[in-house]
């Protein structure tokens, strides 16, 4: 029996094989499963040559990602727990073209591309039809075309991750204007009785806002409650419907919602799996009242300090905010404007950019005054997660001793909480 179990565990492995161009210049991988809509680091690979082989240990069936930290690369595919081949071509290290080489990912890609046309071209097919009723070649090849993309489904068989992820997305996310509303007790059975394939399939966190956006909006803290009852919180599939869901409130900027559960999720008494701990200890960390998590910074300007805990001020105004912001570039400049103000009462500024442009970046930051830092990583940065940041600009107000004083709306409300109107 023994020596069963040994090759039954041996056989669950598989490997992933990334061949990459001559010129594509990073070195190491990051390979991340998913868990909800969590990313979750699986394991770390340097290349050999121009390509990566990486084996991954435990069983897995899912969506997965590669990411490149040097060039803040990603390229998604899934894992039906088998093999996984696949090339990719670059221009100036940006990925251009991938080639999945595995049967799993080619047809997975292939039902991706076919959905995207069901959405967004079968629609405008359809009005254009209704100008073209006579008889002509047009109309005949706009008919037929109509009836392939109507019709065109890949053989998903072999493929039970292809087939739950096409089946269900078809059914609760796809933007069909013939097909009936889903219900909440639909959503609700789905949630409950999916099998493990769910956290990893990327349907999650977009279903459970589906449900939110269900039927009448009256009372959704009932709706929430009724699903909640069902998937039960003390189960790990509930903890991370849970988890989800605070998220989501949060993002959406539904204060008290996300208030109410997690003040639920903080007073199990039961075992809590490790994605609603994480949520629950990143809110707690944020909250005001708490002391600020330290950052080492990665190349910071005007600042000799190494970290945040290193500046010494009365007050600190943190700030995380990206070039590509539409809302930074109102919020911004008056902080600016009250910047020599906030260093008469001996505060400082430091921001954290989500930028992912060196260029970009750069050229922004010559026009802010006080500390600036970035890693360059978008929203893969270490401090969206740390810091549980969901949009920008952001705010916070430290104390001399970091702790969390303010958690400003806008930059109006920084400039009032300071008493520098």
């Amino acid at each position: 029996m023994l020596s069963v179990l040994v090759v039954n565990t041996y056989m669950a492995q598989f490997k992933i094989t990334v061949d990459a161009p001559q010129s594509f210049t990073p070195k190491e991988v990051y390979v991340y499963t998913l868990s909800g809509s969590k990313d979750v680091l699986n394991s770390k690979e340097v290349k050999k040559g121009n390509s990566w082989q990486v084996k991954i240990d435990k069983p897995y069936t899912g969506m997965m990602k590669l990411y490149f930290p040097e060039t803040n690369t990603s390229i998604n595919f899934i894992s039906e727990n088998k093999d996984v081949k696949m090339k990719f071509e670059t221009e100036n290290d940006k990925v251009v073209n991938i080639d999945y080489l595995d049967e799993a990912n080619y047809i997975m890609n292939q039902m991706q591309d076919i959905q995207q046309k069901k959405e967004y071209i079968l629609p405008a097919l359809y009005q254009i039809k209704e100008y073209y009723k006579t008889k002509s070649d047009f109309s005949t090849a706009l008919n037929n075309e109509v009836l392939r993309l109507s019709n065109a489904t890949p053989n998903m068989s072999n493929f039970p991750f292809v087939s739950f992820y096409n089946t269900n997305y078809t059914r609760f996310l796809e933007k069909n204007a013939t097909k009936k509303p889903i219900t909440h007790d639909e959503i609700i059975d789905f949630l409950n009785k999916s099998n493990e394939m769910l956290e990893g399939s990327s349907l999650m966190r977009p279903v459970l806002v589906a449900y939110l956006n269900a039927g009448s909006s009256a009372n959704v803290a009932a709706d929430v409650d009724k699903l909640l009852k069902v998937v039960n919180v003390e189960t790990p599939r509930g903890q991370t419907v849970l988890s989800e869901l605070i998220e989501i409130f949060d993002t959406y900027g539904m204060q008290d919602l996300k208030d109410k559960y997690l003040t639920e999720a903080k007073s199990l008494k039961c075992t809590i799996n490790e994605r609603l701990t994480k949520t629950i200890a990143t809110n707690m960390n944020t909250e005001i009242g708490a002391t600020f998590p330290n950052y080492v910074f990665n190349s910071a300007t005007n600042t000799k300090a190494k970290s945040i805990y290193d500046i010494k001020a009365d007050k600190k105004v943190i700030i995380f905010w990206a070039s590509t912001c539409s809302h930074c570039e109102t919020d911004l400049p008056k902080i600016i404007e009250k910047y020599k103000a906030i260093k008469g009462l001996n505060a400082e500024v430091i921001a954290f950019s989500l930028d992912s442009d060196r260029a970009a970046y750069e050229s922004k930051v010559k026009m802010l005054p006080w500390v600036n830092d970035s890693e360059l990583k978008g929203w893969n940065s270490s401090f969206s997660e740390t810091y549980n940041i969901r949009a920008t600009p952001s705010y916070f107000v430290l104390d001399s001793n970091n702790k969390i004083i303010a958690k400003p709306d806008h930059a109006a409300d920084v400039i009032s909480y300071l008493k520098l109107n």
